[in-house]
């Protein structure tokens, strides 16, 4: 079985290919970054990560940046072949478990991409872009949604009027890919508490969030409504007084679309900053801009009150978990997070925690503390495996689509 995952993202398209194996054997993968803005760049690796090339690619716009991807593909022996193609999708609407791609589902995708304009559209121009070139090949959209739909209610509910919750509206939740991911890395490392314990992920990246997940099910995460919402991110504000968007309106006209990207693409670390989105930028300049000290102490401060609170839900705690580019590999941010959680049972022992090592916490303490990398192409894989060993056969192919406009 060969299967390529698609992985895209507002300003980025991961990618990877996939063969046989337990786990599944990464056989090369890549990126393009930079998606409207200056210098694109596609760079793709071996499967060991060792960098193969590097270039600039054309890439203006995510449906241009697609297509340019996937003429690149056409032109590579290493995508011939392929059997498969996994995507991941962030918001899955009224969809709650991995599905095959059809008509009616890029239909009901691009029904709900006025609740997701960030996302869907260049994700489902990735998957135009794969038909019209390869229009046999069977696709599999796995939605970051779906390991939190099964929420308790009042997990799901906005205190806003019922009419909202009956049409749909309610907290959804998101990097459940990773979140499954972790879930299954837990187990395949005989984790104790992996199956039947009381557990905190922290997806902490550029995106941040975390979920609090017991016996295998999700309980309540961060994130909300959007991905905008719950700690504070690299540019995203995170959770706000909903008060501010009639008192920027009244104080300096800011319209629904102009607040948008002031939350999504302008606050966060960015925001409060001034410098940068980046927390490795932010640490390198810290001691000397008060303005990176307040902003990395707002992020650390609001991933332990989301800890202590989810601990609340959970009743309890067995195990921490960090993943994501500044949760495993910033060991001062982990540090100041868990500093003040000895109540709950988390030490870190200095020296692992600086090695990021799979385990950080002190041998004695009551809850476990790991830091496991996380490989959302990797779960993509193995639940288009999965699920095509069920009924390839009877999966309709998806006919000539109407062109997207973003």
């Amino acid at each position: 079985m060969s299967i390529l995952v698609l992985n895209g993202g507002s300003s980025t398209i991961r990618f990877a290919i996939f063969g046989e194996g337990t786990p599944l054997v990464r056989r090369l993968s890549g990126r393009i970054e930079r998606i409207g803005l200056s210098r694109p760049t596609l760079s793709v690796r071996e499967g060991n990560g060792e960098l193969r090339l590097s270039f600039e690619i054309d890439a203006p716009n995510e449906p241009v940046a697609a297509r340019s991807l996937v003429k690149w593909f056409g032109e590579q022996k290493a995508f011939e072949g392929l059997q498969f193609v996994g995507h991941r999708v962030v918001y899955g609407a009224k969809h709650t478990q991995p599905a095959w791609v059809t008509t009616s589902l890029l239909d009901d995708l691009r029904a709900a991409s006025v609740d997701d304009p960030a996302h869907l559209p260049g994700e489902i121009a990735l998957i135009e872009a794969i038909h019209l070139r390869y229009p046999a090949l069977k696709q599999l959209v796995c939605f970051d949604t779906a390991f939190h739909a099964e929420m308790p209610i009042v997990a799901r509910q906005l205190a806003i009027p019922r009419r909202y919750w009956d049409s749909g509206v309610r907290r959804h939740g998101f990097h459940g890919i990773s979140y499954a991911y972790l879930m299954e890395e837990l187990l395949r490392l005989d984790h104790p508490a992996a199956a039947t314990g009381k557990i905190i992920l922290a997806h902490l990246g550029s995106g941040a969030s975390l979920a609090a997940v017991r016996n295998g099910h999700s309980l309540d995460t961060s994130m909300g409504l959007t991905p905008a919402s719950g700690l504070v991110m690299g540019s995203r504000s995170g959770d706000l007084d909903p008060g501010l968007p009639g008192l920027l309106a009244r104080t300096e006209n800011k319209t629904p679309l102009q607040f948008q990207k002031m939350i999504h693409n302008e606050s966060g670390l960015l925001g409060l900053s001034g410098t940068s989105s980046d927390m490795r930028e932010l640490l390198g300049i810290e001691a000397s801009d008060v303005r990176a000290h307040e902003a990395i102490e707002l992020f650390c401060y609001q991933a332990r009150k989301w800890i202590g609170a989810f601990a609340a839900v959970l009743g309890g705690l067995d195990t921490l978990v960090f993943t994501g580019g500044i949760g495993e590999n910033a060991p001062g941010i982990r540090a100041r997070i868990c500093d003040g959680l000895k109540f709950l049972g988390i030490e870190l022992n200095p020296e692992t925690n600086k090695l990021s090592a799979g385990t950080i916490s002190k041998s004695d303490c009551a809850v476990t503390v790991r830091v496991i990398a996380a490989d959302e192409e990797q779960m993509i894989a193995r639940t288009v495996r999965r699920t095509a060993d069920i009924r390839v056969s009877e999966i309709a192919t998806v006919p000539p689509t109407r062109t997207i406009h973003t």
